[in-house]
């Protein structure tokens, strides 16, 4: 299989709203791949690489070497390319790397190089990710789809789970299961708008936990071996010696257990989210114990000496969880029938410094990799109104509307950039801004048309992170489109100052 046919099958996809058509495509796309190369494709396709961490960020992406006239590429030629530069380390690794990215750009035709580009940044664009890539992964190798979703469950990536059904079918499906030490995709909460909105589909008695803003942990421990990964399964162990710590202090021999780990200020309050990213990221992690110290709080229990408690209600997981692990170690967590009770639990983990809270079904079992009724989260909303600065032409779908937005907050005279969104566009939005921006073009830039800065828009976002990515230094986390405020000018936008409040935590 080229490259190219990769990228004609996510465009396709991308190109239809039919999630039936997009199964067929992705699972057509399967079958043909060699099966050396199906678990590389599958990646693709589910618009992620197998490496972790290849170095590769906007900056050096920034300027493409001139593309190849034909396509020569091959999917696996990608992935050997970019495990070379994800080897890449130490003096020299800088200039090593933006000349690998260059060697692989130049031999990529132009709908190449934006497939890479959008592959390497997260942002593949073609509808539902991995979950429909289960489905096609089904249909390709003919095996039940709860057979693969099971499988998915216990594999940090789809890649894997692909080549197992297409080369050995639903008995080499069953080789994945819940062991101590191999990762377990988490569980994920949906979200409601209010506490009301939470309850409303739940049974009489909730469990109600405290929303840490931390980082995702999963724990594993046989003996005294600990292992500590992500929330996208990422292994951190020698980055958290306090976690390993108290994990390992527990008085048990076999456990996995989920939760968060996050950095407190003396005062006891959660410091900015960025303190506790970077902490939990950096390698120097005994430099930084003292400094900026992790608190770990876990809110689950998959496995318990011998016994597997994935399925299992949730009440009964969280009686082991408090059978094992100290109350301080454990989130705040309220068990009531009484609304009022939760209005006033959700207040107080306010209050605390914290996101909000996370309303459980007790009768649920761990849904690992769903997001699901059985968790809801609430969290309060911030909105900026902020201007449009430059907006970007879309692509699959969105091809023919300019799309991702470029937000401003005002900075004195001028504006400073915190980011890009396109969440939260319905189809009418899209072609109404596409209308409206082109009527304010000043300048294009390749798909990047910039625009005269007049038109506010509110944006909804979940918090302020520290980023050298764009000028101001600040980005905004999880951002997305709520309406074109056309009852504002510019000079009634927010400034940066403000934007500046939510991340030292002055606002909201």
């Amino acid at each position: 299989m080229l490259l190219t046919d990769l990228v004609a099958t996510s465009a396709a996809v991308a190109a239809t709203r039919s999630r039936l058509e997009k199964r067929a495509l992705l699972a057509a796309a399967l079958r043909a791949a060699d099966p050396g190369e199906v678990e590389v494709v599958a990646s693709f396709l589910s618009g992620r690489i197998r490496q972790r961490r290849t170095g590769i960020g906007w900056r050096t992406l920034g300027t493409l070497p001139p593309a190849a006239a034909a396509p020569a590429l091959t999917p696996r030629d990608v992935d050997d390319a970019l495990a070379g530069l994800a080897r890449l380390a130490g003096p020299g690794s800088q200039e090593a790397r933006a000349a690998g990215v260059t060697a692989l750009f130049s031999r990529a035709t132009p709908e190449e190089q934006h497939f890479l580009r959008g592959l390497l940044m997260g942002e593949v664009r073609q509808g539902a990710l991995d979950s429909l890539l289960l489905d096609a992964v089904a249909e390709a190798a003919e095996v039940p789809p709860a057979a693969v979703r099971r499988a998915a469950m216990f594999s940090a990536l789809s890649g894997p789970i692909a080549a197992a059904a297409l080369g050995g079918g639903s008995a080499a499906l069953d080789a994945f299961g819940l062991a101590v030490g191999r990762p377990v995709r988490p569980m994920l909460a949906a979200s409601a708008a209010d506490v009301d909105a939470a309850l409303a589909g739940m049974p009489g008695e909730v469990a109600v936990d405290g929303k840490i803003d931390g980082i995702r942990i999963q724990a594993h421990r046989t003996g005294d071996d600990v292992v500590v990964l992500t929330r996208s399964l990422d292994d951190i162990t020698d980055r958290v010696p306090e976690v390993v710590d108290a994990v390992r202090a527990l008085d048990v021999g076999a456990v996995i257990l989920d939760g968060e780990a996050i950095a407190l200020g003396p005062d006891g309050r959660p410091r900015p989210f960025q303190e506790t990213g970077s902490r939990a990221m950096s390698r120097d992690a005994a430099a930084l114990r003292e400094s900026v110290p992790l608190t770990p709080y876990f809110f689950d229990v998959l496995h318990l000496d011998g016994r597997d408690l994935i399925n299992a209600p949730a009440a009964e997981r969280f009686r082991a969880l408090d059978a094992v692990v100290p109350r301080d170690a454990v989130v705040p967590r309220l068990v009531t029938s009484d609304p009022a009770a939760v209005h006033a639990f959700f207040a107080d983990m306010l209050a605390r410094g914290h996101e909000g809270v996370v309303v459980k079904d007790p009768a649920a079992p761990y849904d690992a990799g769903r997001r699901g009724a059985a968790w809801v989260k609430v969290k309060p909303r911030h909105t900026l109104d902020l201007v449009v600065l430059a907006v970007e032409w879309g692509s699959g779908r969105r091809e023919g509307w300019l799309s991702n937005i470029h937000l401003g907050a005002r900075d004195g005279d001028g504006f400073v950039m915190l980011g890009k969104t396109f969440k939260g566009m319905s189809d009418e939005m899209l072609a109404w801004q596409t209308g409206r921006f082109l009527g304010l073009e000043t300048a294009r830039h390749g798909y990047v048309v910039e625009v005269r800065p007049e038109q506010v828009v509110e944006v909804a976002f979940d918090g302020v992170l520290r980023s050298s990515r764009y000028p101001g230094g600040l980005a905004l986390r999880f951002a997305r489109v709520l309406r074109y405020r056309d009852d504002k000018s510019a000079a009634e936008a927010d400034t940066i100052e403000t934007v500046r409040a939510f991340a030292d935590g002055r606002a909201g």
